[in-house]
C-alpha cells in the first residue's frame, strides 16, 4: 500500500511539473537488437528519484521507478505484451534496457530525475524492420538469348521488397547515379539502370539512415547480352596471353640453341668464314733463249708470287 501511494506521489508530481524536456535524444536500432536509454547519472544517493514513461495513445505509462534506492518494474495491461520480460534496470545509474526489441516499442519515452532538482529527459525510439540485401536481374526491356543485342549495353533492375523509411541507389564505385526513397508504408521499390557489359564495377544500395545493405553486380551471371559472347571473358584473354608469352619463349630458346651450335662447329674447324684472305697471283715470266739447241727464245715459269 505503502509503494502504491509512493508511486501515485511521483507520477502526479510528474504531471505538475509539465512536459518540458532539457534535450531530446533520437535513437535508431534494429529489430532483435537491444537497446539502452541512459540517464547520464553516475551513482544514485538514497534521496534520488527516478521515473521512466512511455507515451501511449496521448497518455503516459509508467515502466519503472527507483526511490529510496529500490527499483520497481511496472508492466500494466496497457504494456504487458508490449514490455513483458524485456525491461532492465540499472541499480546504479537508473538507465533502462529493452531486450529483443521489435516494432511496438517505437515511440517516446520520457525519464525524470529528482536530485535535488528536477531533470528531463526524452528519447525518440525508432525501431526498423530487418534489412534484407537487394536484388539485381535483368530489365525486361533486354532482348531475349536467342536475340543478338543491337548493342553493347544491358539494361538492369535492382529491387527491394518489403521495405519503409528505405533508400534505393546505384552506385559506380564510390559514385552515386540514381536513388529512390520511400517513407511510411511497407513496399516494394525498383530502380533500373543501363549499363556497358565491359564495366562491372556497379553495385545497388538499400539503406536506412544508420545502416545499409549492398548487393555488388556480376556482369556475366547477370545481363544475358553481355553473356552471350559480346564479351570476351576475362580468363579468354589471360589464356591466349599465356599462349601467346610461350611461343614467345620457345621461339627465343631455339634461336639461342641454334647460334650456340654454329659456334662450336666453327671453332672445330680453328677458323671463321671472316678470316679467310683471299689473294691474287702473279705469274712472271722469264725469256731467254737456248742457243745451244734451236737458237729460239725459250719461257720460263718462275715462282708464283702471291700479294
Amino acid at each position: 500500500m505503502f509503494y502504491a501511494f509512493l508511486c501515485f506521489f511521483l507520477w502526479l508530481f510528474s504531471g505538475v511539473s509539465g512536459d518540458e524536456t532539457d534535450e531530446t535524444e533520437t535513437i535508431s536500432v534494429m529489430e532483435g537488437d537491444s537497446v539502452t536509454l541512459r540517464t547520464n547519472v553516475t551513482e544514485i544517493h538514497k534521496d534520488d528519484h527516478i521515473i521512466w514513461t512511455f507515451r501511449l495513445k496521448n497518455s503516459e505509462n509508467r515502466l519503472a521507478v527507483i526511490f529510496n534506492q529500490i527499483l520497481s518494474i511496472y508492466v500494466d495491461k496497457e504494456n504487458n505484451e508490449r514490455f513483458r520480460g524485456r525491461l532492465q534496470l540499472d541499480e546504479q545509474t537508473g538507465s533502462l534496457t529493452i531486450t529483443n526489441i521489435n516494432r511496438l516499442h517505437s515511440g517516446l519515452y520520457k525519464l525524470q530525475v529528482m536530485n535535488g532538482e528536477v531533470k528531463h529527459k526524452s528519447f525518440n525510439l525508432a525501431v526498423y524492420a530487418l534489412l534484407t540485401v537487394p536484388e539485381i536481374s535483368d530489365s525486361p526491356q533486354n532482348p531475349s538469348v536467342s536475340e543478338k543485342p543491337s548493342s553493347q549495353n544491358c539494361s538492369l533492375l535492382c529491387s527491394a521488397v518489403n521495405v519503409s523509411h528505405v533508400t534505393l541507389s546505384w552506385y559506380k564505385g564510390n559514385s552515386l547515379l540514381s536513388s529512390i526513397s520511400v517513407s511510411d508504408l511497407s513496399i516494394s521499390l525498383s530502380l533500373p539502370l543501363e549499363i556497358e557489359c565491359l564495366d562491372d564495377s556497379y553495385s545497388c544500395v538499400v539503406a536506412y539512415s544508420f545502416i545499409k545493405q549492398t548487393k555488388h553486380l556480376n556482369v556475366t551471371q547477370l545481363c544475358r547480352p553481355c553473356s552471350d559472347g559480346s564479351r570476351v571473358p576475362f580468363k579468354a584473354v589471360i589464356a591466349v596471353f599465356l599462349l601467346l608469352l610461350l611461343v614467345i619463349s620457345a621461339s627465343a630458346v631455339w634461336i639461342f640453341c641454334r647460334r650456340r651450335s654454329h659456334r662450336a662447329a666453327v671453332q672445330e674447324t680453328g677458323t671463321t668464314a671472316e678470316e679467310v684472305e683471299y689473294t691474287d697471283a702473279i705469274l712472271t715470266t722469264n725469256r731467254g733463249q737456248d742457243l745451244e739447241t734451236t737458237g729460239k727464245n725459250q719461257t720460263e715459269y718462275s715462282e708464283v708470287a702471291f700479294r
